[in-house]
């Protein structure tokens, strides 16, 4: 009968676009990991990750590297880092990046410590409240290859104009990431574009 053959059809273009988007997603994290470019822009942002009394993780400190790259580079004039502690902790990410940046040659003046933020959406809130606050529009983001999709679409939705410049070396390079990273950022990005954004609280400790 048609009312049931509209039902099957129906049930599989659902099952197809359920096994169609997460491939594209997928395959967009991918793309964006081989394939950002940073531009000239008003601020650097290192996202931030663990830290252990004060020492940069592996993760933290490869993005710390690529930062000071870029800033010598003179991508931006300013950078942020950014990050909370954990509760116990006596320091927080965005401090244990700025003693790093400083204590490796860039200058006090030219680095602002966000001490807010435990995961993406909320540091990329904390950052982008920030720029505003300073009147900047413009961010290159220092991250991993495949966290580079997420955080430029959460960086658009809050009025930024964001590029990516993700790590080219340590265990969060793209040679270094497994399929379980990729996988992952694919189920983060489809959590974030769809309850993410309506306000429920998502957490990601990235």
């Amino acid at each position: 009968m048609f009312i049931f053959r509209l039902i099957r059809r129906v049930i599989s273009f659902i099952l197809l676009l359920i096994i169609a988007i997460p491939l594209y997603i997928a395959g967009s994290i991918w793309y964006s990991a081989r394939n950002s470019e940073p531009v000239k822009s008003d601020v650097i942002l290192v996202m931030g990750a663990a830290q252990f009394d004060g020492r940069p993780s592996d993760v933290l400190l490869a993005r710390l590297k690529q930062t000071k790259i870029i800033f010598n580079e003179k991508l931006a004039p300013k950078i942020y880092t950014i990050g909370a502690g954990a509760p116990g902790d006596r320091t927080t990410e965005a401090a244990a990046s700025r003693t790093w940046l400083v204590s490796n040659g860039i200058k006090k003046s030219n680095i602002l410590a966000i001490t807010k933020g435990r995961d993406t959406l909320s540091s990329t809130k904390a950052y982008a409240a920030q720029m505003k606050k300073a009147n900047l529009s413009s961010v290159v983001i220092v991250t991993d290859p495949y966290h580079c999709y997420r955080v430029i679409k959460m960086a658009k939705d809050l009025g930024v104009t964001p590029t990516c410049s993700p790590v080219k070396s340590g265990v969060a390079a793209v040679e270094n990431s497994s399929f379980k990273y990729l996988a992952r950022e694919t189920g983060a990005y489809l959590a974030y574009v769809t309850v993410g954004r309506l306000g429920i609280k998502l957490s990601d400790r990235s």
